[in-house]
């Protein structure tokens, strides 16, 4: 367990000891994805029927995130519709769903 300290302390404090150099240096960067971008991403994949992507995008937020995400996504598509059909927003997520004449 203490050398998990260490580690940790070498790692925030590069110019102590037994650390790395003080020379900084520069990770390669990475793009930064948002629970909106992984759920675009996962639902335009999983329409496509693309596991490699679906999988690439579910690894970049957490699952409660990527949920949110595409939940947000649905009712942003139901609302657009709703405006597009001039119908309620109702009435066009149970078409969708195949609900419309229960």
């Amino acid at each position: 367990m203490t050398d998990m300290f260490g580690i940790l302390r070498r790692a925030v404090n590069p110019g102590r000891k037994g650390g790395r150099s003080g020379v900084a240096t520069r990770a390669p960067e990475r793009r930064q994805h948002n629970l909106f971008d992984a759920a675009a991403t996962f639902v335009a994949a999983s329409v496509e029927d693309d596991q490699e992507r679906m999988d690439e995008a579910s690894g970049w937020v957490s699952p409660e995130a990527l949920s949110f995400g595409v939940g947000e996504l649905a009712c942003r598509a139901v609302i657009a519709l709703a405006r597009e059909r001039d119908e309620s927003p109702e009435a066009v997520a149970r078409t969708l769903l195949g609900l419309a004449d229960e």
